[in-house]
């Protein structure tokens, strides 16, 4: 029951660290976007919910890392883990920008078990990422409290309308960070 359902899960609360419409130029763009995945890299960790579909009322808790691409494009590479009870299932994603916009993919993307990152913008504090696994299209959009808490939702398009399916906290986990050392 729960793999399947994990896969999606776990794909949707990894893109909610990762990355709404910018107006500026590219150029302009770029440090903007630059700055925001580097505020959002780190670990972070918090429980969510699906609220809508199937599975709605089920908890379930992430742990997430966030760093820089390994080619150092703008974007993020995030790995870690999402729990539900007993199971756990790794999470993986890439984003990378790709002109005004960005792409990647959820696990090994929509053409394995995952999701493909279509879209996707910075606005601030907030991104919007487009996300497409066959029939499924949604978004997936995150927003900063604070340079310490975000809060995400997940939707999918219904008709002619987005609802929200899932809602994750995450706090940055504070312990994970290094202070430096101590000289006596």
């Amino acid at each position: 029951m729960y793999p399947r359902f994990f896969s999606l899960l776990g794909g949707l609360a990894v893109l909610a660290v990762a990355a709404t419409s910018a107006m500026a130029p590219e150029a302009e763009a770029a440090p903007r976007d630059k700055a925001f995945f580097q505020s959002v890299a780190g670990v972070w960790k918090g429980p969510g919910e699906i609220v809508a579909g199937k599975y709605k009322g089920t908890k379930f808790s992430c742990n997430l890392t966030g760093a820089p691409t390994p080619e150092g494009d703008i974007g993020i590479k995030l790995d870690g883990t999402c729990r539900v009870g007993v199971f756990q299932q790794p999470m993986s994603a890439v984003i990378t920008q790709n002109g005004r916009g960005y792409t990647g993919r959820f696990l090994d993307g929509a053409d394995g078990k995952g999701l493909d990152i279509i879209s996707g913008s910075v606005n601030g504090d907030k991104v919007v990422m487009g996300i497409n696994r066959a029939k499924l299209n949604g978004a997936m959009v995150a927003s900063l409290r604070d340079e310490n808490k975000m809060n995400i939702t997940i939707s999918v398009k219904v008709e002619d309308q987005m609802v929200p399916v899932i809602g994750l906290s995450l706090d940055r986990d504070m312990d994970s960070i290094a202070v430096g050392s101590i000289k006596q």
